[in-house]
């Protein structure tokens, strides 16, 4: 006899919810103040890759934004209506990245200009680097658990930042120590390419795992 599993119990349902809306609210803040910062320094040091990174941040509010707005309503039955749309931006929003990311990455490869060494580019690259991989590991397991795909979605959103900021912080400890410049977009590229991935698998739905409240996985469903 196969037993169907019914999911997490309307309860811990709600705790879940409570720590995904707790989780998008500090990954905001903190890409709020990211991008301030990056592109301050960014057109302080005429560094393409900084501003870049600040603009990504900017994408990233958006992403967060809009789990925040489905995850804002209290029923459940309201929050699994506006699934599909919360992970509609989130899949625009990787290919906005991607886009950026990939035009920026030909124009420093195309020697547009050289950017000075940013002190304090570095730091905010290490103080991501340090904080979103767990951010992004927290939102997952709570999205998987909750049956969320948006949820989900959006913290490979902040995991994506995260390899953007160790990418970052090698291109500008580089350019500043080795005078490396082509290092930086040669790497965003790859990681452009794998925006483009999540996007897609955001777009269809994929990455959550966790079951249903009608007991079916949602793993791979497209959203139709």
């Amino acid at each position: 006899m196969t037993v169907l599993s019914l999911g997490p119990s309307p309860a811990r349902r709600d705790a879940l919810a409570r720590r995904i809306r707790l989780l998008v609210a500090v990954t905001i803040a903190y890409n709020v103040i990211e991008a301030v910062v990056a592109l301050t320094a960014g057109t302080i040091a005429s560094s393409s890759a900084l501003v870049g990174f600040g603009l990504d941040s900017v994408i990233e509010v958006s992403s967060a934004a809009a789990v925040a707005w489905q995850f804002s309503a209290r029923e459940h039955a309201v929050r699994e209506r506006r699934e599909r749309t919360a992970l509609r931006v989130i899949s625009v929003s990787f290919f906005a990245l991607a886009a950026y990311v990939t035009v920026d990455a030909i124009r420093a490869l195309a020697g547009t200009g050289e950017a000075d060494p940013s002190p304090l580019g570095i730091v905010i690259a290490a103080l991501s680097l340090a904080v979103m991989p767990f951010l992004s590991a927290a939102q997952r397991r709570a999205g998987r658990e909750i049956g969320s795909a948006s949820a989900v979605a959006d913290s490979k959103q902040t995991l994506l930042c995260t390899y953007l900021s160790a990418v970052l912080l090698v291109g500008l400890v580089l350019n500043a120590t080795l005078g490396w410049s082509w290092a930086d977009p040669v790497a965003a590229l790859a990681i452009a390419a794998l925006a483009i991935k999540e996007g897609r698998d955001a777009w269809r739905g994929k990455g959550c795992c966790a079951p249903t409240s009608q007991g079916q996985a949602c793993a791979n469903s497209p959203v139709r």
